[in-house]
């Protein structure tokens, strides 16, 4: 009995898990039909998961936070013919559904309301990867030279990132590139100071490989700020399967334009406008 006792605590702190959490008090609200639900306000919720969190972090010493869907819950239940009305059926949505959409590490460090903003860009990213990708699989063979066409764009896409975000050191690079897919709009962006992270360069390089492979129409924009905060902005035009590079005034215009009325809109302050370079022209995969 002893020994198993001594074994106990070791095998907690080398076990891993996955805690869902509503993010939002709108989806709160819709959890609060089921009575085995006990909560009763958002953020006491919030601080409760954060205690859970933090206990789990201490005994097991890697834990993550998934996003907690109701309405994504709802359906799933009905799927696999569960009763919503569970704590078990949502602890085994959050360990089966839930954990393999966007999450984070919890260490502790940072508390849960700081953590919950990134969570949410990381599922909006996922979602951005899984849209994008979904795309280039229907998008066929190669005109050139015949290979996957999702596999040529996208190598193109990759080959134009490192002089996309070449330049002086010191200098914070956010890239976001948007495209208009299928009248949808498709959106990623990037920070690169000092690296950038391999999810955002994926999803960034999926984005303008739609662009690139189905001629879908979008903009590349990058801002370079220094540590004194001069911040520098040029941009590039997506059409046909190209990148083209915008003058100046180009690039003044598309930032002074209100895109929904066209109406003029005053400039940003401090932000000083560029001849954008010509991107490199990567040859096909089976070129």
């Amino acid at each position: 009995m002893a020994e198993h006792g001594e074994q106990r605590p070791i095998g907690r702190r080398e076990s891993t898990g996955t805690v869902g959490v509503i993010a939002d008090a709108a989806g709160f609200a819709r959890m609060r039909r089921y009575p085995s639900f006990r909560f009763t306000d958002h953020r006491g919720y919030l601080r409760h998961t954060e205690r859970l969190l933090r206990t789990l972090a201490e005994e097991a010493g890697h834990v993550r936070v998934a996003l907690f869907d109701p309405d994504g819950y709802a359906v799933w239940c009905a799927r696999e013919r569960l009763d919503a009305d569970c704590a078990a059926s949502r602890a085994r949505y959050t360990a089966v559904d839930a954990a393999r959409g966007a999450t984070l590490p919890f260490t502790g460090r940072r508390p849960l309301r700081r953590l919950l903003p990134d969570l949410l860009v990381e599922r909006e990213r996922l979602r951005c990867w899984e849209r994008a990708t979904a795309q280039l699989t229907d998008a066929g063979g190669c005109p050139r030279c015949g290979a996957p066409l999702a596999r040529c764009a996208f190598r193109r896409a990759a080959g134009m990132l490192p002089s996309l975000l070449a330049g002086p050191g010191g200098k914070r690079r956010h890239v976001v590139c948007t495209v208009l897919a299928r009248g949808v709009p498709l959106s990623a962006t990037l920070d690169a100071l000092p690296e950038p992270t391999e999810p955002a360069t994926l999803a960034l390089c999926a984005v303008l490989a739609v662009a690139l492979a189905t001629g879908a129409p979008g903009g590349l924009v990058l801002r370079m700020t220094a540590r004194g905060g001069r911040t520098e902005a040029m941009g590039w035009r997506l059409e046909a399967g190209e990148v083209v590079p915008l003058s100046e005034p180009e690039v003044f215009s598309a930032y002074c334009t209100d895109p929904l009325t066209g109406e003029p809109i005053p400039p940003e302050h401090g932000v000083h406008y560029r001849d954008a370079r010509p991107l490199p022209t990567v040859l096909c995969d089976g070129l």
